[in-house]
């Protein structure tokens, strides 16, 4: 099999988004069920210096300096967000593992190796669209290299939300010495 790990980039952050264009660009938080924890940090967040789980508390001098935008969690929204995205997600794949809220597995074995960025990029793009959430996507041999692939994916700017596991072992091995 050929897994792609898609998975949603900031998922919460990016849910409250597609609602209140007006974030795009800001640094916002959203908390835990107690409104204790940062839980989804959106990248402006993270540059601020917010880490996943950072008590609120903890970082108001923060949220206060730099307006971060701070928002309770709503399951009910995320839960829709993510039954959308598998959705769009399933008419690219039959097989389709839905492994967290914001994460799927699909096998896309069928799309011959040098086809699968371009294949990937079309997923990325479609899920973006119909969805307004935006994914990183990473193809591998097993699924632990494909959730290696989604890392750097989302991790070089280069890859463009996409990278795909090279076949060959010799150049996986350069890619894994890498992480």
């Amino acid at each position: 099999m050929v897994f792609a790990l898609v998975d949603g980039n900031n998922f919460y952050v990016s849910c409250e988004r597609v609602f209140q264009p007006a974030l795009r660009g800001v640094p916002v938080i959203v908390l835990s069920n107690n409104d204790g924890c940062a839980v989804a940090r959106s990248n402006e967040a993270k540059a601020l210096g917010i880490k996943m789980g950072d008590p609120l508390f903890k970082i108001m001098d923060i949220v206060e300096a730099h307006d971060v935008q701070v928002f309770s969690s709503n399951y009910e929204l995320y839960g829709d967000m993510s039954h959308r995205v598998v959705e769009t997600l399933s008419m690219f794949t039959p097989n389709l593992e839905v492994y967290s809220i914001d994460e799927s597995f699909l096998d896309i074995e069928h799309i011959p190796y040098l086809g699968r960025t371009a294949y990937c990029k079309e997923i990325r793009d479609t899920v973006l669209q119909w969805t307004g959430i935006p994914v990183g996507i990473g193809v591998g041999p097993t699924r632990t290299l494909s959730k290696v692939a989604n890392r750097i994916a989302k991790k070089r700017k280069e890859c463009e939300g996409v990278f795909v596991f090279p076949e060959d072992p010799i150049e996986q091995d350069v890619w894994l010495e890498q992480i």
